[in-house]
């Protein structure tokens, strides 16, 4: 008798569901994942099938599995092009049932080996960040509408929120979903659907948005939410290019209607729990789920003793700065904000983590309680930044950081999300 032909448990990404947030891609271990304009993918030879992947995504779309001849794997080339995924092939008879034990045994996810403590070695940086939410954080509903049946929503607001003259055209816009229930918290986001065709004549997929605004409404007891979003006229290398969604967005009238789908995100959430600390870090656009949990915490002010909440705002300058007015406004006594201006005119480049060493005593006593939740949005270029600011607070503060952002990370208070 020949031996049994190969096979394996491709691990697929469903590009109906997939909103192209990065996430994906960002905490595979061994990078078997890709995309390219269009689709986020799986390479067969290179996935080891660790699920490390797995908690992270805010849609289930990195959630399928498909039991395959391994001669008959879909490659990469036949997965960028789809737009749904293919029907399932049944193996053939008589090897079905012996792939499934033997995938069964050999398919136990690979764990980070606890080193003395008993927390995982992170070996990158988005190992740090959590994958569940905190424990008191409300329930949230997520994939409500997905792209096959998106929600429709009205535009009742837009406003630019940067100074007129700066390169940062940044909007506050504001949608109101009218009859349609589309429950949020803050943390979550959406997708937005861009009219038109891509360089294929394939729809646009849908581009994922942070939600501005409390779980009551820009508008408190309307079905409304608010977006920040920033027009994209350059690429990450500097490139002219005229971002497809951010422009659409930022050029919406009063009136004006759009296709919206999820919500997503189970986890960026804020607690719930009255004495609970916040701390925010962000910079630019990233500011949006930042105003939702400080917007929410101000309608609250007084019905409770709430816990500290302290912000770290960074931007290239004050004029380039989102929703600085009203930021200034805001009680002192109510949110510690800290503003860093990386292109201010004559003054030294200043960063987040610049001015989180500067703040460190109060940081390290909020991070030493555990009532205390991090929070981290903006580019992804901070994070690394980020996190070694937060760990030199803690070790100049006598706190082992390994044993602390393991223990953060187990209980859903510290969380990234960077793109």
């Amino acid at each position: 008798m020949g031996a049994a032909p190969e096979v394996l448990e491709q691990h697929l990404i469903d590009p109906e569901i997939c909103i192209r947030c990065n996430t994906c891609e960002e905490a595979c271990p061994v990078n078997a994942i890709t995309h390219d304009s269009r689709n986020y993918v799986v390479d067969p030879a290179i996935c080891k099938q660790c699920m490390a992947c797995v908690p992270p995504c805010p849609t289930g779309a990195i959630d399928n599995w498909r039991m395959m001849l391994k001669s008959a794997a879909y490659p990469l080339s036949a997965q960028f092009e789809w737009d749904e995924l293919p029907p399932e092939v049944p193996l053939p008879e008589g090897v079905a049932a012996e792939a499934a034990a033997v995938i069964e045994e050999a398919a136990a996810p690979a764990v980070a080996a606890p080193d003395a403590q008993g927390f995982e070695t992170a070996v990158t940086a988005t190992s740090f960040g959590a994958t569940v939410p905190p424990w008191s954080a409300a329930h949230a509903y997520t994939n409500l509408y997905g792209p096959k049946n998106p929600t429709t929503a009205t535009v009742v607001g837009n406003y630019r929120v940067t100074d007129a003259g700066t390169e940062s055209d940044t909007h506050h816009i504001v949608l109101d979903f009218g009859p349609m229930p589309f429950p949020v918290l803050e943390g979550q986001s959406i997708g937005i659907l861009p009219p038109g065709v891509d360089e294929r004549g394939k729809p646009h997929v849908a581009r994922q948005y942070s939600i501005a605004s409390p779980r009551n409404g820009e508008r408190p007891g309307y079905n409304n939410l608010s977006l920040t979003v920033k027009r994209v006229t350059v690429d990450h290398d500097g490139q002219p290019v005229r971002g497809v969604c951010s422009n659409y967005l930022c050029d919406l009238k009063k009136g004006d209607t759009v296709k919206v789908i999820g919500p997503f995100g189970a986890s960026f959430l804020m607690p719930n729990h009255p004495r609970s600390n916040i701390v925010m870090i962000c910079t630019g656009t990233g500011s949006a789920p930042m105003r939702a949990m400080t917007e929410y915490r101000r309608r609250l002010r007084g019905k409770f003793e709430g816990g500290k909440l302290m912000l770290f705002f960074g931007a290239r300058t004050q004029k380039e700065l989102p929703y600085f007015g009203p930021l200034m406004n805001l009680p002192r006594d109510f949110i510690d904000v800290n503003f860093a201006f990386s292109r201010a005119p004559d003054s030294p480049k200043r960063y987040v983590q610049d001015v989180m060493r500067e703040r460190a005593a109060d940081l390290a006593a909020l991070l030493k309680d555990g009532d205390t939740f991090v929070y981290v949005c903006g580019l992804k270029s901070m994070e690394e930044g980020v996190l070694a600011a937060l760990r030199e607070v803690a070790t100049q503060a006598g706190v082992q950081w390994e044993e602390l952002a393991g223990r953060l990370k187990r209980e859903g208070r510290l969380h990234l999300e960077t793109y």
